[in-house]
């Protein structure tokens, strides 16, 4: 920022966060990170107006306290901006700290790292979630091959996960009886098919000292999954695979009927479970008349069905607005469907992978990496001349006591350079094409799907009576996506509210500004350095 420019707007409310986990004095400290942030906070118009400090605690959790008291004074909305030294002083990695912004968000709290700064634009920030989802679809391939390896392993009946009280794992990987406790399941069943109560049968278990399979006391509701496991009968049970005889039975199949129904008998009445989702565009659906949130409602028709929708919170609330709402299912359908159209072509998947790699490079060129690599060949080479001269007979204490300090410092700095490597995702543009074109053949009527789709390239939807705009996380929130409604076509509900059919043609992105339409990869913004290039003319 030219030091000659004035600031015209207020400075933001900002507090800084800091934690380091060990006392090791080559370990960034907290002085050093308070002042990296006051820095930053500095030129980017903020003023700090407390510090929270956890000193030598992990960051594998957030049971800290000084983090603690951060967050409930941000549910109070004492600031505006966390700002954090990296980003692994906030959470154990990346991913943990974006969970953690996520959360925040709520509050109207955002998080800024002094060392890990990209711009505060729609793409860095984007750049960042991409290569967040590049390394969660390669975790779970690897949840992949280890699944297919425990379906081996359950095609012959080997033990997988925790065993049911009365068995033990056998020699040769397979369940085996365990004797005093398989007498203790039989005893329960036959205690439950008499209709004992479960209290009863816990207060005589606990008094002679006899522990659930977890070594714990027991209760009333202790009994529920041992009751209903049915491999007691000698299945064997993975998944879909059911293999009769693979473990060796306890209870008798009769016996184990007749509980099943003495349990559904016993079972109090519970309240009827509304199973009506998820509204996964909560947050992202705005009203296009008066730019309100559209919000979940649900409502019962003539012949009892129930039917869900977003309708327009200023028109419910205040009733100063006409927007008619539209139906849940359908409108989360056809914003998914756009962006696997839309977003998911090839061209787009080629912009967005060269714009994630830019990223990442920039990424680990403002780590620490750099310098402690550095340090680590400096450090080598002092060593390789004192083995040197050691080799030519110079051997004395001192020479001795230096090597060793020396080599003392070669494994404090591998070990904080294998620590900021952890922190960095290694992505290639073939890495991040191969896992967005893994989205493309998702079904749109899939709820993880969408929500997949939503929280990874979803800004916002505006939702006129004539068309729908939506924003991208990788486009600026004046440039939108501009679905036509064809209203000769309109599909009229039963009940009040409608719900829209889009036009077929592919749509064209406009700026809100009134430019011309325009090319999603000729136009979308790029990184930080080229942006201004790519931005139409009435946009500037």
């Amino acid at each position: 920022m030219p030091k000659n420019k004035i600031i015209d707007t207020p400075p933001e409310i900002s507090v800084i966060y800091g934690r380091y986990s060990s006392h090791a004095q080559k370990d960034v400290s907290i002085e050093q990170q308070v002042a990296e942030c006051m820095e930053y906070a500095k030129s980017h118009n903020m003023v700090v107006t407390e510090v929270y400090a956890d000193r030598a605690l992990t960051g594998k959790n957030d049971r800290r306290p000084e983090f603690q008291k951060m967050i409930r004074h941000a549910e109070k909305r004492k600031f505006a901006v966390i700002i954090a030294y990296k980003s692994n002083r906030i959470g154990r990695n990346m991913l943990q700290a974006l969970a953690y912004e996520e959360k925040l968000s709520k509050f109207g709290v955002r998080i800024v790292y002094a060392k890990e700064e990209f711009g505060d634009n729609a793409a860095g920030r984007f750049a960042l979630r991409t290569m967040m989802n590049v390394n969660q679809f390669y975790s779970e391939n690897m949840a992949e091959d280890i699944k297919r390896g425990l379906r081996n392993n359950a095609e012959n009946c080997i033990v997988t996960g925790s065993l049911p009280l009365g068995y033990k794992k056998g020699e040769d990987g397979k369940y085996a009886i365990d004797e005093p406790n398989a007498e203790i399941v039989k005893e329960i069943f036959n205690r439950v098919a008499n209709d004992e109560s479960f209290a009863d049968i816990a207060n005589d278990l606990n008094a002679r000292t006899v522990k659930t399979s977890k070594r714990a006391k027991w209760n009333k509701n202790s009994f529920r999954k041992m009751l209903e496991n049915e491999r007691y009968t000698g299945v064997y049970i993975y998944e879909d695979i059911r293999i009769e005889g693979g473990v060796p039975q306890i209870i008798e199949k009769g016996v184990f009927y007749r509980v099943q129904e003495t349990v559904k008998n016993k079972a109090a009445a519970r309240g009827r479970h509304r199973e009506n989702g998820d509204y996964l565009l909560t947050g992202k659906l705005y009203c296009g008349k008066c730019k309100s949130p559209m919000t979940g409602e649900s409502g019962t028709s003539r012949d009892g069905s129930t039917h869900y929708y977003y309708a327009c919170r200023k028109k419910r609330v205040e009733k100063a607005c006409d927007k008619m709402p539209v139906r849940r299912d359908f409108i989360e359908r056809e914003v998914a469907d756009a962006i696997r159209n839309y977003v998911l072509r090839d061209d787009v998947i080629e912009w967005i992978a060269n714009m994630v790699v830019e990223y990442a490079k920039t990424y680990k060129d403002k780590t620490d990496i750099p310098r402690l690599e550095s340090e680590l060949a400096n450090t080598k080479r002092a060593i390789n001349n004192i083995v040197s001269a050691i080799e030519q007979g110079v051997f004395t204490s001192a020479t001795k006591d230096r090597l060793l300090a020396l080599e003392a410092d070669q494994a404090a700095i591998s070990m904080r350079l294998t620590l900021e490597r952890a922190d960095i995702l290694e992505v290639s543009k073939d890495d991040v094409i191969s896992g967005l074109e893994s989205l493309r053949d998702g079904d749109v009527n899939d709820e993880k799907y969408k929500a997949h789709l939503f929280k990874t390239f979803l800004t916002a939807v505006y939702l006129y009576d004539d068309e729908l705009k939506i924003a991208f996380s990788f486009t600026d929130k004046k440039q939108t996506m501009a679905l036509h409604i064809d209203m000769d076509n309109v599909e009229k509900e039963a009940n009040p509210g409608c719900s829209f059919k889009f036009l077929s043609p592919a749509p064209s992105i406009s700026c809100e500004q009134g430019c011309s339409p325009y090319s999603p990869l000729n136009h979308l913004p790029f990184v930080a350095m080229r942006l201004e290039q790519l931005h139409c003319s009435k946009a500037r």
